[in-house]
């Protein structure tokens, strides 16, 4: 079931974030797996097994040293090793991290950004030519909400999520904007969590309380196609693939964001989901993120991958799926040894030691798709 637009179904994330924490800290997931060092023992790792496209990030807090002058030293060995492997990425330009000297709110940051989003594109295109694709801004409500309505990451703001959501959204257009001027044959990605939200009782306002969360998942996607709040900018020129994050926490209830776990009665199967994201937008779908820590690695994997055939056999049309992030990483809030990828962390020669269960599963299922 060989997909249009990659070279293989399965996909390999790094872990590409680099925001600040609650306590001002910067967190940069790209140096802290050494994928910097190692990206192209990497990117070689993948397609031995198969996997010939990989989601990887810049880092626009170290490529604009001062405002509008930039040094790509930090992406060269990144972009070296997707030259030589042949492997195609999918480039994250904000994952979160931005320059110190910014505030996120003020019209600066998307004057900053898009100015950044040309220059990347101009030197990422020179050196890997036109077949670009790039996900300009990644999940514009998760960092909304994370961001600006619990605070747990900087800007570290409450109750003004709405606020940071339309800046994110008008920074999204105009960055596409641009990157499409300058490589007309990029393509985009916007990604966001699929999520499910089921209320505590029966009555009418919890059922309302909780599908006005559930659809809140929508916000982005209908912002960008000028569904919600047309006077953004929005056009559904802008959703070209839509990228869907799901993980085994993606469903809860409201208010208590008690996790529903896979199996109970009030979960619902992840290709209902996909179904309905395919109907609501009309394009076509990347399973942009999922995974789960230590042993369950491969049993999860293996409901997503059945979970998705289902939604495919059905006529949704999904392009890829992203195991995501492909080398375990330090915890975000704790700095712990998180075993969540198919590689564990670099030694110093670059070797990373496999997780063969998961490993064996993929292989299993390879032959699905």
């Amino acid at each position: 079931m060989q997909n249009g637009l990659f070279p293989s179904f399965f996909m390999g994330g790094f872990e590409c974030s680099t925001h600040r924490n609650n306590r001002g800290k910067r967190l940069d997931l790209v140096a802290s797996t050494r994928h910097d060092e190692f990206a192209e023992l990497d990117y070689s790792r993948l397609i031995e097994i198969g996997i010939r496209t990989a989601r990887d990030g810049v880092r626009w807090h170290l490529i604009e040293i001062e405002p509008f002058r930039y040094d790509f030293s930090s992406l060269e060995n990144q972009v070296a090793a997707a030259r030589k492997t042949g492997i195609r990425v999918i480039w994250d330009y904000f994952h979160y991290g931005f320059p110190n000297d910014l505030d996120i709110f003020t019209p600066e940051f998307i004057e900053r950004f898009v100015k950044f989003a040309a220059v990347t594109t101009e030197y990422l295109q020179s050196e890997l030519g036109n077949e670009l694709f790039v996900c300009p801004v990644n999940e514009i409500s998760f960092f909304s909400w994370i961001a600006g309505d619990v605070g747990n990451f900087y800007p570290n703001k409450k109750k003004r999520g709405n606020d940071l959501k339309r800046q994110l959204v008008r920074t999204a257009i105009q960055s596409t904007d641009v990157i499409k001027f300058v490589c007309p044959t990029a393509r985009i990605l916007f990604t966001d969590p699929a999520i499910h939200v089921v209320p505590k009782d029966d009555s009418h306002y919890a059922i309302r309380a909780a599908e006005n969360y559930r659809s809140a998942q929508f916000d982005a996607f209908d912002m960008l196609a000028g569904i919600k709040e047309p006077e953004l900018g929005g056009n559904p020129k802008y959703l070209d693939l839509l990228g869907l994050n799901y993980y085994f926490h993606n469903q809860w209830r409201h208010p208590s964001r008690r996790k529903i776990p896979l199996g109970h009665k009030s979960y619902r199967p992840f290709h209902s989901i996909l179904n309905e994201f395919a109907e609501r937008y009309g394009r076509p779908i990347v399973i942009a993120e999922t995974g789960i820590e230590d042993e369950k690695r491969p049993e999860w994997f293996r409901y997503v991958c059945e979970q998705t055939y289902i939604a495919i056999s059905g006529g949704t049309k999904i392009e890829g799926m992203c195991l995501y992030p492909i080398v375990n990483h330090p915890g975000w809030a704790d700095n712990r040894h998180c075993n969540n990828g198919l590689w564990d962390y670099a030694n110093d020669a670059g070797q990373r030691e496999i997780y063969q269960p998961l490993a064996d599963e993929i292989q299993l299922l390879t032959d699905l798709f």
